[in-house]
């Protein structure tokens, strides 16, 4: 499903790929879309095909070490589906080795180019909230059965909604705040018949700022995915971009018109700005991963930092192991 509803369409429409072609592992499939390319009956098989430079690894978490691993010892750049790796040390270790083989190692953090992450970001750059005090990003929907994608459900060392989605608002968070000082985290399992965690509420403690990251399946009534407040004012996001929508349909990216909100998912700005209090709805940013994959170009092309850096993969898994120690010793972990 990742390939080829999150890969495969932008590497495609960029001009800067080549699709080469896939691994698969069970079906065979990617000829159907791609005719032109090779379905690789291995690993090795892809390693050893001088034409490849650049390796996806999109298998499940707990395979994401070993894979990537094997691909930057075959001297290919790579990006890593979330989460990065099962623990810190495995992400660590997978930034240390590009960086000594000189290569490029990013995680798809596709998210970040969601619509509405999006806006959230252009709201706090602008400041117009004033010194941010408290700040919730949610990824909760309603969907209690359990999932049919077996790797999901099952207790293995990369299950479980908070590397699931989880390293997505991990991510988001960072890539606004920076490091926390602090991590508190409660894990639990709520869904009749699960046996993995599926809810997860952890607690970022910065000097002044306090960041809330939630997921779970049993919100019927959605709030709003982005509450941010400041001194000043706040701005209430609801989750609204339409990629994997279109995606999972069947259309295809394009580089004009994709992917615009529709307007009744418009943001709610509430602020003082120069005296004046003012209530409006904000105009939401375009989607688009094909940014995502121009930067991973432009890294490989230009020797430029990647779009989303191992180094910032090692931070995530940091706040993921820490949430970890956290549940487990019901205490606050200082980093």
């Amino acid at each position: 499903m990742s390939g080829k509803i999150f890969h495969a369409p932008f590497l495609a429409l960029h001009p800067g790929f080549e699709i080469t072609g896939s691994w698969e592992r069970s079906k065979k499939l990617i000829q159907q879309d791609y005719p032109e390319v090779k379905s690789y009956p291995s690993l090795e098989s892809v390693l050893e095909d001088e034409e490849v430079e650049l390796v996806i690894v999109n298998t499940p978490i707990d395979s994401h070490f070993e894979y990537t691993k094997k691909v930057l010892l075959a001297g290919k750049h790579a990006v890593v589906e979330k989460a990065f790796t099962v623990s810190l040390a495995e992400a660590q270790e997978l930034h240390a080795l590009a960086q000594e083989k000189g290569l490029k190692l990013s995680v798809f953090q596709n998210r970040r180019w969601d619509s509405d992450f999006k806006t959230v970001k252009r709201i706090v750059d602008q400041g117009v909230l004033g010194e941010l005090v408290e700040v919730t990003f949610s990824y909760e929907q309603h969907t209690p059965e359990l999932s049919p994608k077996a790797h999901l459900e099952t207790p293995t060392p990369g299950s479980g909604l908070l590397r699931d989605r989880g390293s997505h608002i991990t991510d988001q968070a960072l890539s606004l705040f920076g490091m926390p000082n602090a991590v508190f985290a409660d894990l639990r399992i709520v869904r009749p018949g699960s046996i993995v965690n599926d809810y997860f509420e952890l607690l970022l403690f910065y000097d002044q700022l306090r960041v809330r990251l939630k997921g779970g399946f049993v919100a019927r009534e959605a709030v709003p995915a982005y509450v941010l407040q400041g001194l000043r004012g706040s701005f209430l996001k609801s989750r609204g971009d339409l990629q994997e929508d279109k995606l999972v349909a069947g259309e295809k990216p394009n580089t004009t018109d994709w992917c615009t909100e529709p307007e009744e998912k418009r943001g709610v700005l509430h602020t003082e700005v120069d005296g004046v209090v003012k209530r409006e709805l904000v105009e939401t940013e375009k989607g688009s991963y094909l940014d995502y994959f121009e930067g991973v170009y432009d890294s490989i092309v230009n020797n430029i930092a990647e779009p989303v850096t191992s180094a910032d993969g090692v931070n995530t898994m940091t706040i993921i192991d820490a949430a970890l120690r956290s549940d487990a010793e019901q205490r606050v972990i200082r980093l």
